[in-house]
């Protein structure tokens, strides 16, 4: 019986240590590198004309967080940025 406990508590700091590790290595792993400028990024964004009522999806852009795009010599209201 106390064999067994201490088998099971050997187990589960095994466990502990494993998870902690994954959770440092994956902080410690910087973000990639933006593209260069000029290179087309992928975006998922949804915008629409207030005054008749088009609708645009966006999925790629020169930035990250593009201007919005004019009609009816308007700037289009963002509706949806998608993950």
């Amino acid at each position: 019986m106390f064999l067994l406990k201490i088998v099971v508590a050997i187990g589960i700091a095994f466990l502990i240590i494993k998870i902690g590790v994954f959770i440092l290595r994956s902080l410690a792993t910087p973000p990639p590198e933006p593209p260069p400028p000029g290179e087309l990024r992928k975006v998922k964004l949804l915008y629409r004309c207030e005054l008749c009522g088009a609708e645009v999806r966006m999925t790629t852009a020169a930035e990250e967080n593009p201007d919005p795009p004019r009609h009816c010599m308007d700037d289009m209201e963002l509706l949806i940025e998608e993950e």
